[in-house]
């Protein structure tokens, strides 16, 4: 009985074809988009550097930066690790979930229709004012600086 070899060199199987899907392989998930960035604002908020957080998660500075781009997804053990060195449930990661996101079953498209909008909350500006903002011990300057951002604010 004969048994099954492999071609020989030079002779060649038919290439495999792809499936072809309305999505970019390479592109990361807008799910863990949302979560990386709920992890880059949850670490600012506490004022933590990367290297502190990786060394509490276990994870090298730049393995913590691709799970903050959404360039790698985070493990349910990951996230349950990094809950609790940011001291928040793993709910928190998944709060303000765009509907989008919750209705993809696939990656996103590189299309301009579908560019998520700029979170204010994400920003580092934003962060560094709420922890200057509580940083005020007295609460009556707190609330006489509020009003007075109020004041200066258009509309």
């Amino acid at each position: 009985m004969a048994t099954p070899s492999r071609p020989r060199r030079g002779t060649e199987s038919a290439p495999r074809r792809r499936l072809k899907t309305n999505y970019s392989s390479r592109s990361p998930n807008p799910i863990d988009i949302h979560v990386g960035a709920r992890v880059r604002l949850r670490r600012n908020l506490l004022g933590m550097t990367l290297e502190t957080l990786a060394k509490a998660v276990g994870v090298t500075y730049q393995q913590l930066q691709k799970y903050e781009r959404g360039v790698n997804r985070v493990g349910a053990s990951r996230l349950f690790i990094l809950g609790r060195a940011l001291e928040v449930p793993v709910a928190f990661f998944f709060d303000d979930l765009p509907a989008a996101a919750k209705r993809a079953p696939g990656r996103r498209s590189r299309g301009l229709a579908e560019a998520p909008a700029p979170d204010p909350l994400s920003k580092r500006e934003t962060t560094d004012l709420v922890r200057a903002y509580w940083g005020i011990a007295d609460a009556g300057t707190r609330k006489r600086f509020l009003d007075l951002l109020k004041a200066i604010t258009p509309g």
